[in-house]
C-alpha cells in the first residue's frame, strides 16, 4: 500500500471518529451541566422547604429535568441532600482557606492586621450566601438528621480551627501572643470574631461594612486582652536590643 492511500485511510478513519469523539465530550458536558443544575436547585429548594418538606417533584421543576433523571444521577433524596452539601461545603472551604492564607504572621500591628482578617472571614465565609445556607440547614435539620451533616462537621468548621491553631502557635513563637492551649484559642477566636452578628446573621440579615468592621474590632481587642503578649515587654525588648548591640 502506499503512502498515499494510507493518509486517505487514515484520514477517513479520523472523519468517522470525530463526530463520535465530539459527541462523547459533548454528552459529558451536558451530563455535568445537568448535574449542576440538579444541584443548584436541590440547594434552593432544600433550604426554602427543609429536608423532609422538599420534594423531588419540585426540585426536578425547578431544575427543568424528569424526576427520573435526577434519580439516575442521585438515586434518592438523602443522597441528593448530602451531595448539595457537600458542593457547597466544597465551595466554602476553597473560599475559607483562601482567606486563612492571609493570616498575619508578625506582630508589627497586630490589632489591625487580625481585624482585616476578620472583616474578610466574616464578610467571604461567615455571611456569605454559602456560609447562610450551611447555617440555615444545620439549624433546621442537624437535630432531626445529624447523619446528614457527619461530612459537614468533620470538613468544615474544624478545619478552620485546625488551620488557625497553627497560625496562632506560629505568632505565639514569634512571641507576639501568649497560648497554653493553641485548639482552645482558635475556638475562642472564631467564636469572638462572629459574635457580634449572631443574632443578625441568624435571622438572614446581612451586615454593613460599619457593622463587620465594629464586629471585628470588638473581637480582636478582647482576644488580645486574652492572649496578647504584654505591653510592657513590647517596649522593653527595643531597648534590650540596642544594648546588645
Amino acid at each position: 500500500m502506499s503512502k498515499t492511500s494510507r493518509r486517505l485511510i487514515f484520514a477517513l478513519m479520523n472523519d468517522r471518529m470525530t463526530p463520535a469523539v465530539r459527541m462523547t465530550g459533548h454528552t459529558q458536558r451536558g451530563q455535568c451541566a445537568k448535574r449542576m443544575s440538579i444541584l443548584d436547585a436541590a440547594a434552593d429548594v432544600f433550604c426554602r422547604q427543609g429536608f423532609a418538606a422538599a420534594s423531588i417533584d419540585e426540585i426536578a421543576a425547578v431544575a427543568c429535568v424528569s424526576r427520573q433523571t435526577i434519580y439516575n444521577h442521585y438515586r434518592e433524596k438523602e443522597t441528593l441532600f448530602v451531595a448539595v452539601v457537600e458542593d457547597v461545603m466544597n465551595r466554602a472551604n476553597a473560599m475559607l482557606f483562601s482567606v486563612v492564607s492571609a493570616f498575619p504572621d508578625n506582630a508589627d500591628n497586630l490589632e489591625d492586621d487580625l481585624t482585616a482578617f476578620v472583616i474578610r472571614l466574616n464578610k467571604n465565609c461567615i455571611c456569605n450566601h454559602d456560609g447562610k445556607f450551611l447555617r440555615k440547614l444545620v439549624q433546621t435539620e442537624g437535630e432531626r438528621y445529624p447523619h446528614l451533616f457527619e461530612s459537614w462537621r468533620q470538613h468544615g468548621p474544624g478545619k478552620l480551627t485546625t488551620a488557625l491553631s497553627a497560625l496562632l502557635a506560629r505568632l505565639a513563637q514569634k512571641g507576639a501572643l501568649v497560648i497554653d492551649d493553641f485548639d482552645v484559642a482558635a475556638r475562642q477566636f472564631v467564636a469572638l470574631s462572629n459574635a457580634d452578628l449572631q443574632m443578625m446573621t441568624l435571622f438572614g440579615g446581612t451586615p454593613t461594612d460599619a457593622e463587620l468592621e465594629k464586629a471585628a474590632r470588638n473581637a480582636v481587642r478582647t482576644f488580645l486582652r486574652a492572649y496578647g503578649r504584654p505591653a510592657e515587654k513590647f517596649e522593653a525588648e527595643p531597648r534590650l536590643t540596642a544594648l546588645s548591640g
